[in-house]
């Protein structure tokens, strides 16, 4: 058996970001005394005097952030998704996004990774929260090669930007010699199918393609659509998935109501309407580690796999 290897983006984001740190003077970093879970410990050994430390106080992040940007300098917002999103969401609307201020929000460990820590650390809402923000881009990279190409396109993008950084480990999904490995608002079509689609984001991805070959096995073909831009969301390829195949499956590490289910089934809608299934967490989670509550919550290989063959009406048994 072949085991992939598998790698936290937390340090590919780490990496990336104290590289182009060195090349652009501008670039700095705050932080809600999360040094250690946002991996900044290189960039502060690096960077001392580039690094904003304001404590467990959030809605000052957003604020010293949006203030940094309106100084010329290029901040990356980082902290935990859950603690950045909810308790800071008005000055992510009012400070950030309305006044195109030019802040890279970082969205560390999001989903359920924070595991038996519980729901208060569970970051399930914050896509569907941010999506419904205007000129807000949302951005979910699914691997290392797509978590350093998206904080390259941050860094040289003029306006506001949130990046939700996974904690789970994931293989490599990107293409070999996919150069960019992100591209601003494309979804990035990683298996043909022509009986079901399942469009995942971030940590599913690698799931959906492993629910792909499991499907395959059942005589099953399905395509896979790795969406690491939800807002905008590639239209044109989610409208080609609803035309071309006869179901679809979405797969997020989030609520689905509002976050990338609601925005998928928003075009199935208005395209050519199929069977649909949403896969995601709806509920408060129970106690238990992460991959315990990613199975609980069918968001696990298997269980994509299987809401597949039930929407498409076929024995899963």
């Amino acid at each position: 058996m072949i085991v992939e290897e598998t790698y936290d983006c937390r340090d590919s984001f780490a990496d990336e970001l104290v590289r182009l740190a060195h090349a652009d003077s501008r670039i700095v970093a705050v932080c809600n005394d999360s040094v250690g879970s946002s991996k900044l410990g290189a960039f502060a050994k690096e960077f001392p005097d580039r690094l904003v430390n304001v404590g467990i106080a959030e809605q000052d992040m957003v604020g010293v952030g949006a203030g940094l940007a309106n100084a010329g300098l290029v901040p990356f917002v980082c902290g935990a998704a859950t603690f950045l999103t909810a308790r800071a969401l008005e000055q992510i609307k009012a400070d950030v996004a309305y006044s195109l201020a030019n802040v890279k929000l970082c969205g560390m460990s999001p989903g359920l990774s924070y595991g038996a820590l519980g729901p208060t650390h569970h970051s399930t809402e914050d896509l569907s929260w941010l999506r419904a923000i205007a000129d807000l881009p949302v951005v979910v990279p699914a691997d290392p090669a797509q978590t350093r190409a998206a904080i390259r396109w941050a860094a040289g993008t003029d306006g506001p930007v949130f990046l939700r950084i996974g904690r789970f480990p994931v293989p490599d999904v990107s293409p070999p010699g996919d150069d960019p490995a992100f591209t601003y608002g494309r979804a990035s079509r990683l298996r043909e199918g022509e009986d079901a689609t399942i469009v995942a984001t971030g940590t599913m991805v690698s799931r959906a393609l492993l629910a792909a070959s499991l499907l395959a096995e059942r005589g099953v073909s399905a395509r896979v659509v790795n969406v690491s831009t939800v807002s905008p969301l590639d239209r044109e390829e989610i409208a080609a998935a609803a035309r071309q195949t006869r179901a679809v499956v979405t797969a997020e590490e989030a609520v689905p109501t509002g976050g990338l289910g609601a925005a998928v089934a928003e075009v199935v809608l208005a395209t050519r309407p199929v069977p649909m299934r949403l896969l995601g967490p709806r509920t408060f989670a129970p106690t238990g580690d992460p991959e315990f509550l990613l199975e609980h919550f069918g968001l696990t290989a298997d269980g994509i796999a299987r809401s597949a063959l039930e929407v498409l009406g076929l024995d899963h048994s």
